[in-house]
């Protein structure tokens, strides 16, 4: 009788441990849903506002005849487009976007390479986009700006923000929402630094020093990783002792 107990006992354990491990997964997809949420949505954003770029380039391009380089970077763009809202679909993981902002990161420069080659102007500098807001569009000039209560920073900006900074107004920053207030993306915490990251690449660290990066917890989240695995060996202990308490519900047995 004892050795059907224990064996009673060991299945017990086995299917408590099983469904801690099928708890503890879906623990880890959604906190894995939540970190792409964010990113995503500033990524499809992003991809929307490309769009709205070709179809202003569209209109002004409306009865011009184009030339064999400019047919070639409006084609550009075209996939850029296309190839970005296949990718963003696609993204499952915050780093997938860095893949994403490549790619809009060109549909971009060949829409500003489109209008100077149209305009018989010089072709742009490859620059990365506006730091305030990357729908922006490329960057055309570096502009010093100091966050509330941080240090200043030389940022790539697009004309219009850099000459809202040189004239001591607010720039037209991209809002986010972080909790229940509405703040700019760079301002709202390691949830967005992959989206940071990817966009603005080696610069980022720069850019974001005492933002996105550490200033606003981004080094918390490795003790929210340590917590999660503390998390979820407390819940594997917790289904092996309730699977021993139910056994204590049915009267126990004699040894």
């Amino acid at each position: 009788m004892t050795g059907v107990v224990v064996l009673i006992l060991l299945a017990a354990a086995v299917v408590a441990l099983v469904v801690a491990q099928r708890r503890s997964k879906e623990r880890e997809l959604e906190r894995r849903e939540a970190e792409l949420a964010p990113v995503r949505q500033l990524t499809f954003e992003d991809v929307t506002a490309l769009g709205e770029q070709l179809r202003e380039l569209d209109v002004d391009l409306v009865g011009r005849t184009l030339d064999a380089g400019q047919r070639s970077d409006y084609q550009r763009a075209l996939d850029a487009y296309e190839a970005a809202k296949t990718a963003a679909d696609a993204m499952t993981r915050p780093d997938d976007v860095r893949h994403v902002t490549q790619i809009l990161d060109d549909g971009r420069y060949a829409i500003a390479c489109v209008r100077a080659r149209v305009a018989g102007e010089p072709l742009p500098v490859r620059r990365p986009p506006c730091f305030f807001d990357p729908r922006h569009g490329t960057a055309v000039t570096d502009v010093l700006w100091a966050p509330p209560g941080g240090a200043p920073r030389d940022v790539p900006a697009c004309a219009l923000d850099a000459e809202r900074v040189t004239a001591g107004a607010d720039p037209d920053s991209r809002m986010v929402m972080a909790g229940a207030q509405r703040v700019p993306y760079y301002q709202a915490g390691p949830a967005y630094a992959p989206y940071a990251a990817g966009t603005f690449g080696g610069l980022g660290p720069v850019l974001f020093t005492g933002l996105l990066f550490g200033g606003l917890g981004g080094f918390d989240m490795v003790g929210d990783g340590f917590d999660a695995v503390g998390d979820g060996i407390g819940e594997i202990g917790d289904g092996i002792g309730d699977a021993f308490d139910g056994f204590g519900d049915l009267g126990g047995f004699d040894f």
